[in-house]
């Protein structure tokens, strides 16, 4: 078991999963606009109309001729029509008139400003309009927002409401979107009861499996639960290999350092391919990445806050770059409540809670409990702070990165 990289850096293990899963893209596939919504776009949208689509009323108003606004005043222009959104009707606005206008109504030809109905008084078919009204006051002009051939949407992002909504306003009524790895999930142990039933002497809750399931389908994924491993190598290694056989990826909570039950690493070097074994980060060193049949292996350790942490910074890099996504999850700065005193070299991701302070900018508030297995300082936590790697003194009020849960 040693004709693999182990001990890594934090970044040079971020950087063997980004080259593996960028050569292992997922296939596409072209779904309605309907079902797109939190996938990530394969292609490139280009504008094939313009946005604005034509001149328009930006108010409930009267379109005019601003040319026709010369003097003081007011100015009383003739009410010849009016044009509803909708389709145009062909309407002219001549010298000296105005015509009804509703928001979002194409403007009539001839119309250059909308002066809107608040501002204006009308006796029977006389409008009185100040003659302080702007020159383009209230109109939206074609092409303002998009102009035919712009890139509109870049292949690679994740698509939220307003992006699947910018292809909607477009004409759009497809997009190809990276398919969705398939994720199968196991935890690992004899010790472990599932919640509900009755526990023994030695026995623990399985708590990783709901948090793991839970990570993943917040990040639209649909993954599957397995049945728990256990301290059995040959039944290990075959259910693993089931997995294997048919999911994109395979990951694992425990059963991945270097005690006397900890089978996974040893099965992976021998009916698969080991990528790396250790980080050095914490929490999360006995991190695993290989190669299992047709899946990607992560084998994760076996504490909870460990699992937390390798999946929000590693496993999510590895599951965004099967599907092509190259805008970065979202880091924030903030400013520490409290000081951090790190005396080990590893990068630590610390949990933290965040909060505005006085000077209305974002404040973290590190969590006093660093164990891996201290659950309750995670849930009462909502973000990693990232302390570098070799020791550290950040004082309060330092600024560092944060990565929201």
């Amino acid at each position: 078991m040693t004709n693999f990289p182990t001990g890594l850096l934090f970044d040079e293990a971020r950087a063997v999963i980004e080259q593996v899963a960028s050569g292992q893209r997922l296939a596409h596939e072209r779904l309605a606009l309907s079902r797109t919504h939190g996938r990530v776009l394969a292609q490139d949208v280009i504008a094939p109309i313009a946005l604005q689509p034509f001149d328009n009323s930006a108010m409930d108003g009267y379109a005019l001729r601003h040319v026709d606004l010369a003097g003081d005043g007011e100015i009383a222009l003739r009410l010849t029509g009016e044009q509803f959104a909708g389709r145009a009707l062909g309407l002219k606005v001549g010298h000296g008139e105005c015509i009804r206008i509703t928001t979002g109504a194409p403007l009539p030809t001839g119309a250059d400003t909308v002066a809107i109905k608040e501002n204006v008084r009308v006796d029977g078919d006389t409008v009185f309009v100040p003659a302080d009204t702007k020159p383009g006051a209230n109109v939206r002009r074609a092409g303002e927002d998009v102009r035919v051939g712009d890139l509109v949407l870049q292949r690679g992002c994740m698509l939220t409401a307003p992006r699947v909504s910018i292809a909607a306003s477009l004409g759009v009524d497809q997009l190809e979107v990276s398919q969705r790895p398939t994720v199968a999930v196991f935890t690992t142990g004899d010790e472990l009861v599932e919640p509900g039933l009755p526990l023994q002497p030695g026995d623990i809750y399985n708590s990783n499996r709901e948090l793991l399931m839970g990570l993943l389908r917040a990040d639209g994924l649909e993954p599957t639960a397995w049945p728990t491993l256990p301290d059995d190598p040959a039944r290990v290694a075959a259910m693993l290999r089931d997995a294997a056989s048919s999911f994109d990826v395979v990951i694992t909570c425990g059963a991945v350092s270097a005690g006397e039950k900890d089978h996974i690493p040893a099965l992976l070097a021998e009916h698969g391919r080991v990528h790396f074994w250790k980080v050095r980060m914490k929490p999360g060193m006995p991190l695993l990445f290989g190669h299992l049949d047709r899946a990607q292996f992560l084998g994760l350790p076996g504490n909870p806050v460990s699992v937390l942490a390798t999946y929000l910074t590693l496993g999510r890099e590895l599951l965004d770059g099967l599907q092509g996504r190259v805008e970065p999850r979202p880091r924030f700065k903030a400013r520490l409540s409290a000081a951090i005193d790190k005396p080990h070299p590893r990068r630590e991701f610390m949990r933290g809670r965040l909060g505005y302070g006085d000077d209305g900018g974002l404040h973290v508030t590190p969590n006093d409990a660093t164990g891996s297995h201290r659950l309750h300082a995670a849930a009462q936590s909502d973000a990693l702070i990232v302390v570098a790697d070799g020791p550290q003194h950040l004082a309060a009020g330092g600024v560092v990165e944060v990565l929201p849960y």
